[in-house]
């Protein structure tokens, strides 16, 4: 199963170790599901996590970041985005989301913004859009 994740899943993945976010990091780390990537994902990953007050929210040291981003960047399937969809979001990162999961062919993009995704002008796209607890609970379903 092939997912995209959005910044604010991943974050909220390091910050707690008891959520759906964190359950998440952990199958993509045990290889349950695959992470769909593209360059302007990972940058997006790396501009955010890396800013002073995000560290001191993970309690994570930068070399620890980018210990995580290279692992991340390993176990993904990458892509390259060649063309580029704008569908008129209110947050004009989330764009970035939308281009991976649509090159991918992913069935979910996991973010904590659903309305944002789903506000957008573009519709019809193949993947759905869910908070990363329905997707968990949803994965634990099917695969437990």
């Amino acid at each position: 199963m092939i997912v995209t994740i959005d910044t604010n899943v991943l974050l909220a993945g390091l910050i707690s170790q008891s959520g759906a976010s964190h359950q998440i990091l952990k199958l993509v780390v045990k290889e349950k599901i695959t992470l769909a990537l593209s360059t302007q994902v990972l940058l997006e990953y790396d501009d955010v996590l890396k800013r002073k007050e995000i560290l001191r929210l993970t309690n994570l040291e930068l070399e620890e970041i980018e210990d995580i981003l290279d692992l991340l960047a390993l176990l993904a399937q990458k892509h390259n985005i060649y063309y580029r969809l704008r569908p008129n979001l209110r947050d004009e990162n989330d764009n970035l989301f939308i281009e991976c999961a649509f090159a991918s062919n992913s069935e979910y993009l996991l973010t904590s913004n659903i309305s944002d995704i789903n506000s957008g002008e573009l519709k019809g796209f193949k993947f759905k859009a869910v908070t990363p607890k329905d997707f968990y609970q949803m994965w634990r379903k099917e695969h437990e």
